[in-house]
């Protein structure tokens, strides 16, 4: 396609030079502070609850779970209302219920209403994450941005970090010099000052039209059923875990028998609330929850297994405990903002499973005679794990879910994360339960090793043979050409001008500069549903360029994906001035949503991808892709692409002015119009970019 759309308007242009100013990010990120001090905080107040109440210390661990519990299961209904219904209103309604239980908790009497205020207050922290994740996200595509704006991803998981690190000291000043009530009544301040500014500084929602905000039409929409069936399963499932080694049959069998009907349900829903099918067909999305999962299971094991091997075999107190695990914290939270500001995916992802290993082994190696200092250097290397994981997981999170199920998505992200940490605790208790021992310790690093390595095979080998199938699959490849004496020493300018035989691309036979994998970026444009079917064999040109992103991927070099795609801001901002989109505007063609704006799955990008939404005939003009490639240090590019007038023409012209080496592919190119295809390819590209087919790109890189 040779169109792509602008800037919406004032407001859209306004947004694209500064989106993310701090008025707009502090709500978000105070809101995301809200569910992790919660956590840290009460852990201080237990032993005083239990006193003054008179109840046993143990069964105060009920204001833990409950916490734990409503949040698991509130998290992606959480996302779901604020797909639907608007995510400043489900932001603004979770900061009341919190500040609801933060009083209701500070006058509370008896343990019941302790544990109604804790479910309160897990119920509105949820809201936090997925309403940011719906917020950042509407205001990306608002400012035509299609990559994540890392420095706020990055802000909303150091949020959650630092809170989780200075919670417990936090909650020890309050409870010793004010008393346990105020783990509750902190939440007053906090939420009066987080309702504030969100009220004052972050965007009004959409407004509700007539005859969808009902009852029974908002039932509908969020798949009513469906999150109650998931809600009363979750809690089945949660309380299952958390009560073992013993088992619950009780909660099993609930379990089971709300599971089954709902999981039917959401198969047969048009629109359903836990999508199961799109879910088996989004392979990176499901591997980002599993891998959260298992990494939170590790860094949550440390917390707590390592806490009380401390405390119990290595005779610490509990200040020095906390002293030795406090940098595991700091390294997360200074890591996190440099790792984000990049938008790496895999990287960060195979860091923290390589780093998960070998924390894991240094656990099996420490003994009651170990010092300090290798406790701290265990707890220092899980903090990296811990820092790359949540980066690496977030941005993921970011590329692999639908752009209208964010919410949802992000919600269910967070709920795999509290099954990770609900398992650590399973865990230790099992393999501590004749005591924390050096014996139990080491069994729990065997256990942490396994979940490792099941983080690093979510992360690298599937890549890897997805690689090896594309490059085993019959493609056809274009005859070689005959040499003639004059393309045995060309002039190093001058364009081969033979005329190809029919169906034969056209390359360069010119001496070419070798390529840099790791310096090397594929793009591959405008290769969309409603797109691809315009090429002349479409299906031998996709392909072809299948072929040459699975040769570069396992050259190491970086797969770019270009659309086309409009909002409707995009199609009201489109000046009558502009001959070429006067009409796509007009007609309202290519929605972002729709599907003949989606990539063609035969070719659908992988994490650790680089993806782009345009919105004018070339890749860089009205996208951050020059801004994304330059921080990976790319210097050249392959151009594949539909059309060659279109895309490729304004890419490549765009592209050597900003001073790339620029590849062509000449058999991963192709026009409606043959005449103009080959006038571009024979007269122009030759003079700015070097001219090459699938089968020499397989030879450059090989050669690398």
């Amino acid at each position: 396609m040779r169109a792509t759309t602008t800037q919406a308007d004032t407001k859209a242009r306004g947004l694209s030079r500064k989106p993310f100013a701090w008025t707009f990010t502090t709500p978000l990120y105070v809101g995301s502070s809200l569910n992790p001090i919660n956590s840290a905080i009460i852990a201080t107040a237990l032993v005083a609850i239990a006193t003054e109440l008179h109840v046993s210390v143990g069964s105060t661990a009920v204001l833990v779970s409950s916490l734990y519990l409503a949040s698991a299961v509130a998290q992606p209904t959480a996302g779901r209302l604020a797909e639907v219904l608007g995510a400043r209103r489900i932001l603004l309604s979770g900061i009341v219920l919190v500040m609801l239980g933060g009083l209701v908790g500070g006058l509370g009497q008896d343990l019941a209403m302790l544990t109604v205020a804790r479910i309160l207050v897990g119920l509105g922290t949820s809201a936090a994450f997925p309403c940011a994740m719906v917020l950042i996200r509407r205001r990306a595509e608002e400012a035509g941005l299609d990559a994540p704006p890392g420095g706020v991803l990055g802000g909303i998981a150091i949020a959650g970090m630092a809170t989780s690190a200075v919670g417990p000291p936090i909650g020890g000043l309050l409870v010793g010099a004010a008393g346990w009530r105020w783990a509750f009544l902190i939440n007053i301040p906090v939420t009066v000052i987080a309702l504030a500014m969100a009220v004052r500084w972050l965007p009004k929602d959409p407004v509700l039209e007539r005859g969808h905000s009902g009852f029974r039409q908002v039932a509908d929409r969020i798949d009513l059923p469906g999150v109650l069936g998931f809600a009363m399963s979750m809690t089945g499932l949660v309380i299952f875990l958390m009560a073992l080694p013993h088992v619950e049959w009780f909660a099993l069998a609930a379990f089971v028998l709300t599971a089954v009907p709902t999981v039917v349900w959401e198969l047969r829903k048009t629109a359903p609330f836990f999508d199961f099918r799109a879910l088996a067909a989004n392979g990176p999305l499901a591997r980002t929850y599993l891998r959260q999962a298992l990494t939170l299971l590790g860094v949550y094991s440390v917390l707590y297994g390592m806490a009380q091997w401390m405390e119990s075999a290595h005779g610490m107190s509990t200040v020095t405990v906390g002293l030795l695990l406090l940098p595991m914290g700091a390294v997360s939270a200074l890591l996190s903002r440099p790792l984000a500001s990049r938008n790496l995916v895999r990287g960060p992802l195979i860091a923290s499973a390589v780093t998960m290993l070998i924390g894991s082994a240094g656990i099996m190696l420490l003994t009651s005679r170990s010092p300090a200092i290798a406790i701290m250097l265990v707890s220092l290397v899980f903090g990296v794990t811990s820092a790359a994981s949540t980066i690496g997981n977030q941005t993921a999170l970011y590329l692999t879910a639908p752009p209208d199920q964010i919410g949802t998505a992000a919600g269910l992200f967070r709920t795999f994360g509290y099954l990770g940490s609900i398992a650590s605790a399973v865990i230790c208790s099992i393999v501590f339960r004749d005591g924390a021992s050096d014996h139990g310790l080491h069994i729990l690093g065997i256990a942490l090793v396994a979940a490792g390595l099941a983080v690093l095979l979510l992360t690298v080998p599937r890549r890897l043979m997805s690689r090896d199938t594309s490059r085993r699959t019959d493609t056809p490849q274009p005859p070689a050409l005959a040499t003639t004496p004059a393309a045995e020493n060309p002039t190093p300018d001058t364009p081969d001008t033979r005329e190809p035989d029919q169906g034969e691309p056209r390359v360069s036979t010119t001496p070419l500069p070798a390529i840099a994998p790791e310096r090397t970026a594929l793009l591959a444009m405008d290769f969309q549903n409603g797109i691809v079917p315009m090429a002349a064999d479409a299906d031998a040109l996709v392909e072809r360029v299948k072929g040459a992103i699975a040769d570069v991927r396992a050259a190491g070099g970086t797969i770019a994906y270009v659309r086309v795609a409009f909002t409707e801001d995009d199609w009201a901002a489109i000046p009558e001035t502009n001959k070429a989109f006067a009409a796509v505007g007009t007609a309202k063609m290519l929605h972002h949503e729709d599907p003949a704006t989606q990539i063609d799955e035969r070719v659908t990008p992988e994490e650790g991808d680089i993806v782009v939404r345009k919105i004018r005939f070339g890749s860089v003009s009205t996208t951050d892709l020059h801004q994304q490639l330059s921080d990976r240090g790319i210097d050249t590019l392959v151009l594949t692409g539909i059309s060659t007038s279109g895309v490729v023409l304004s890419t490549l012209i765009d592209a050597a002015d900003r001073d790339y080496r620029v590849y062509v592919l000449s058999d991963g190119v192709a026009d409606p119009d043959p005449e103009a295809h080959q006038v571009l390819v024979d007269k122009v590209f030759p003079s700015r970019g070097h001219l090459i087919d699938t089968a020499q790109l397989r030879e450059l890189l090989q050669s690398a």
